[in-house]
């Protein structure tokens, strides 16, 4: 909350170029993960300043993306303010963090607005069997598919879609059960789609999206099973490509999926590649003296060096999978799924 990347509204930047020292613009997906993030440090700090301050800038950041970067003409949020362009899966990450602040605080601002985006959502992005990633505004005409994973539908969007499940009514279940089941037949594709191993690392962090969405529906022998032999594609490939080029997100969401899995007692908990994972994320941590990078956590490693990129979802999976973490191995597991960021 020091460091500049939040802006004097509450919303966030994309991330913090450490080599130039500037912020990018504020992205509505971002300032929907940070609303998560916030209240989940809120609920883990100990009591005390910092704890209520927290607290106070997740709901003044909640209340920046229901009043200012919801674009009421369009009935959607842009993927920057005033941008043309709205994504399928920010929508649901904004809809989710909405959803956060609502059950943590009870007031109906957020649940409102989060059904907003969630109707967004259903109509403005469904095709013909699939689900457009990318719509122009305000014409709400789909934009054309470009090779990478964001402008393509995939099972990455499965997690987005978990905002209609958040939202409760039975039509947006029906919806998801859709997703769903597109998702799973087609999430081994996903991978196979780029040999590259660059680009491969790149697509493990969205195939992380769909393994964390399948916790909802562990219950299901079908989500269980591609939950266990995803986590472990994941784990050989994030290992296998690593000396290349490492995401900090994608060991950190996968130490997340782990660990959840383990205490839904769906899937064993492998203790070595765990206690490797939170090796990995804590090891992307700044350090130093510098506000505007200080308890950051990088985007990646290239060949063995950081890359200069302070990256606020980076940091909010790795506080959250290390969390985590500290409390299976203290024997002190407090988690909810609502929580996942």
């Amino acid at each position: 909350m020091q460091s500049g990347i939040r802006d004097s509204r509450g919303g966030f930047a994309r991330y913090y170029r450490s080599d130039s020292q500037q912020n990018l613009p504020v992205s509505n997906e971002i300032t929907g993960y940070a609303v998560s993030a916030l209240l989940y440090l809120h609920r883990s700090l100990p009591p005390g300043e910092l704890r209520e301050s927290c607290l106070h800038a997740a709901l003044e950041t909640a209340r920046y993306l229901t009043r200012e970067a919801w674009d009421a003409g369009s009935a959607t949020f842009p993927f920057e303010p005033s941008s043309p362009k709205v994504y399928f899966f920010d929508t649901g990450i904004i809809a989710r963090g909405l959803l956060a602040a609502w059950k943590q605080t009870g007031d109906r601002e957020f649940y409102s607005r989060a059904r907003d985006a969630s109707l967004s959502m259903a109509f403005d992005f469904l095709g013909d069997g699939e689900i457009y990633p990318v719509i122009s505004l305000p014409d709400k005409q789909p934009l054309s598919y470009e090779a990478s994973w964001s402008r393509e539908p995939g099972c990455y969007q499965t997690k987005s879609a978990l905002a209609w499940l958040g939202v409760g009514e039975e039509s947006g279940r029906r919806m998801f059960d859709t997703v769903l089941a597109s998702a799973l037949a087609t999430h081994e594709a996903f991978l196979d789609a780029v040999p590259e191993p660059e680009k491969l690392m790149d697509r493990l962090h969205p195939y992380c999206y769909f393994l964390e969405a399948l916790l909802a529906v562990a219950d299901r022998a079908d989500c269980r099973a591609a939950l266990a032999s995803g986590i472990d594609r994941v784990g050989t490939l994030l290992r296998r490509i690593s000396p290349q080029f490492e995401r900090s997100d994608v060991g950190a969401q996968l130490l997340r999926v782990r660990l959840i899995a383990h205490h839904l007692n769906v899937i064993q908990l492998n203790e070595e590649a765990a206690c490797d994972e939170a090796d990995r994320a804590a090891s992307f941590q700044f350090h130093g003296d510098d506000p505007r990078s200080l308890g950051g956590f990088g985007f990646g490693l290239k060949r063995g060096a950081m890359m200069p990129f302070v990256n606020p979802v980076s940091a909010v999976f790795c506080l959250q999978a290390l969390n985590l973490w500290h409390q299976h191995r203290a024997g002190e597991w407090d988690f909810e799924f609502w929580q996942l960021i």
